[in-house]
C-alpha cells in the first residue's frame, strides 16, 4: 500500500516536493491558507483537508515547508495546529529555513508529547526542486532520520544527517551564506565585464569554462543578462535568511564579512522593490550603482504557478 504523507505549506517549494512525491507514488494530504494552492494539490492527485491538524490526521510523517519557524511553531502549536491531530509517532520533516534554536526548541518540546521532529533542510532553488535535484541536510535523532530516508527520496536526490536537533538548520544557514557569496560575486563580475564593453554571453561561457566555474553561474548568470528574475528563491528571503546567519555569527563569534556586504545589497534590492524577484535581481542593484540602468526584469511565474 503507497505511503500516506502530509505537508502543511504549499509555496514554491512545497509544490515541487509534492510533484515528486506524487511521481514517487505517495498519497499527499495537505494544507495552505492559499486556496489557489489547495486547488492546485486537487489538480496533482493529492488530497487538500481543512486544517493542518488534519493533514497530521493518518500519516506517520509529515512535512513543513514555511516561510518561518515562528510560523512553523503557529502551524504545530496553534488552533487547529498539527498536535490536535497527531498520533504519537508522527515524525514532522522540517524544511523550512529556520532559526537553528528554533528547531532545537520546538524539538524537545515535541519529543515530551511523543512527536518526533527533524530540522530536514533543503538545499536548492524551486526549479531545482522540481526536477529532484534537491539534497535534505536533517538534525535530530539519527533513527528518526533513518525512518524518515524513503520520504526523502521521494523528492530528492540525497540526504544528510548532520547530528542532533538545529544541525541541519545550522548546515543549511552555511550553504546559502556561501551560495550568496557566489552570486554577488557573479554579479560584480558581469557588471565590471559590461563596464569594460566585453560581450556578456560570451563572457559568462569563459568564467563558466575558467577556474571560477560553478553552479551559481549556470543557475543564474542568465538570469542576470537577461533580467529575468522569475521566482526560483526571492530577495526577500534572502534578506531573512542573513538576518539569522548574522544572529548565528553573533552567537558563536564567528566573522562573515561577505555576508555582511551581501546583507546590505539584498536589503536595497528589498527597498527598491524587488522583494518578490528571483535573488538573482541583486545584480541591479550593483548596476545602478555602477550608473547602468536597472531594469524591471521578468515576472514570468515558475511551472506557470505562483
Amino acid at each position: 500500500m503507497a505511503e500516506r504523507v502530509g505537508i502543511v505549506g504549499m509555496g514554491l517549494m512545497g509544490q515541487s516536493l509534492i510533484h515528486n512525491l506524487r511521481k514517487s507514488q505517495f498519497i499527499v494530504q495537505g494544507y495552505d491558507i492559499d486556496p489557489k494552492r489547495m486547488d492546485d494539490l486537487k489538480s496533482k492527485g493529492g488530497h487538500p483537508v481543512d486544517s493542518p491538524a488534519d493533514v497530521a490526521k493518518g500519516t506517520k510523517f509529515l512535512i513543513t515547508s514555511l516561510p518561518t519557524s515562528a510560523i512553523v511553531r503557529d502551524a504545530v502549536h496553534g488552533a487547529g495546529g498539527v498536535l490536535e491531530g497527531a498520533e504519537e509517532g508522527l515524525c514532522i520533516c522540517d524544511t523550512t529555513t529556520s532559526r537553528p534554536e528554533d528547531s532545537i526548541r520546538i524539538s524537545a518540546e515535541l519529543a515530551e508529547q511523543g512527536i518526533k521532529f527533524l530540522d530536514s533542510a533543503v538545499s536548492g532553488t524551486s526549479a531545482m526542486a522540481h526536477d529532484g535535484d534537491l539534497i535534505v541536510i536533517a538534525g535530530g535523532n539519527e533513527d528518526d532520520f533513518e525512518a524518515c530516508r524513503p520520504v526523502f527520496a521521494g523528492f530528492s536526490r540525497a540526504a544528510y544527517y548532520m547530528g542532533p536537533a538545529g544541525s541541519g538548520a545550522r548546515t543549511k544557514l552555511v550553504i546559502n551564506l556561501i551560495l550568496g557569496g557566489n552570486r554577488l560575486a557573479l554579479a560584480e563580475g558581469l557588471v565590471l565585464g559590461e563596464k569594460m564593453g566585453l560581450g556578456l554571453d560570451n563572457l559568462l561561457e569563459v568564467v563558466k569554462d575558467g577556474a571560477s566555474g560553478s553552479k551559481t553561474m549556470v543557475d543564474k548568470g542568465p538570469k542576470m543578462i537577461k533580467a529575468d528574475y522569475s521566482r526560483e528563491g526571492q530577495i526577500w528571503t534572502s534578506v531573512k535568511d542573513r538576518h539569522i546567519m548574522i544572529e548565528e555569527a553573533q552567537r558563536f563569534g564567528a566573522p562573515i564579512p561577505l555576508t555582511s556586504t551581501y546583507t546590505q545589497i539584498v536589503q536595497a534590492a528589498l527597498h527598491k522593490g524587488y522583494g518578490e524577484k528571483d535573488s538573482a535581481a541583486l545584480i541591479e542593484i550593483l548596476r545602478g550603482m555602477a550608473g547602468l540602468e536597472e531594469r524591471i526584469g521578468i515576472d514570468d511565474e515558475p511551472f506557470g504557478k505562483p
